[in-house]
């Protein structure tokens, strides 16, 4: 039964292989700890912000903030929704889609990453699909995002084997140095071919409500728009 006060908490993205899910206090803890366990080398920082180089409890503790931060500043405008990623009934990892006045820009960039005993089981690219499918089946986006360092052969390769465009290049700061930042999209005609019959959600019509936007508003406009 869908949550009449807050119906993010329902919003669910089922794979035959994984779930999206929400975060709840549990699963943030949880999520927290697979954290701490480690997602990657300390020699690399695949992430923008370099919030994994912090020890132990204090990045478990800004775990718990952000997906606390990220619930309490939802509102139309502005949203991110981290979405604990299920395999087996076990968090594993962390997809985020995050949007910026979505009903009238229609895009949503996805951001995530995997604990280091979940990667390389295929687990990436079928988290992208679910976020895909959300994204576009479910929240009628005309387009969708994603960034990643020149050097994350994990993340490109996950962008590389689905029909996203190279947007842009940029240099930022990495740590405690300047790298180069690629940026891809995917249109909604694009993603249309891979569309795929095995993918289900739960939960959106009632989140697209509370976020203020018609799920339905993307599919009206043109493909090549």
């Amino acid at each position: 039964m869908t949550d009449p006060i807050w119906p993010l908490a329902d919003l669910e993205v089922t794979t035959p292989t994984l779930g999206l899910r929400y975060i709840t206090d549990e699963l943030a803890t949880d999520l927290a700890r697979l954290a701490a366990r480690g997602i990657h080398d300390p020699a690399t920082m695949p992430f923008s912000e370099p919030w994994t180089d912090v020890p132990s409890p204090q990045l478990e503790r800004n775990s718990l903030q952000y997906f606390w931060r990220c619930r309490a500043e939802v509102t139309p405008e502005h949203w991110d929704l981290p979405l604990a990623v299920l395999a087996g009934g076990r968090p594993v990892g962390v997809c985020t889609v995050h949007a910026e006045q979505f009903p009238a820009r229609r895009s949503v960039t996805t951001g995530s990453w995997l604990g280091r005993a979940h990667q390389g089981r295929g687990l990436g690219r079928e988290m992208r699909q679910a976020a895909l499918h959300l994204i576009f089946a479910g929240f009628g986006a005309g387009e969708a995002t994603t960034r990643a360092w020149h050097d994350n052969a994990a993340s490109l390769g996950v962008t590389h084997s689905l029909p996203y465009a190279q947007t842009g290049t940029a240099q930022e700061q990495r740590r405690d140095r300047t790298d180069t930042m690629l940026a891809f999209t995917m249109r909604r005609a694009a993603w249309n071919p891979i569309r795929r019959n095995d993918i289900h959600l739960t939960g959106v019509p009632a989140v697209a409500a509370q976020l203020g936007f018609s799920p339905h508003a993307g599919e009206r406009e043109r493909e090549d728009g």
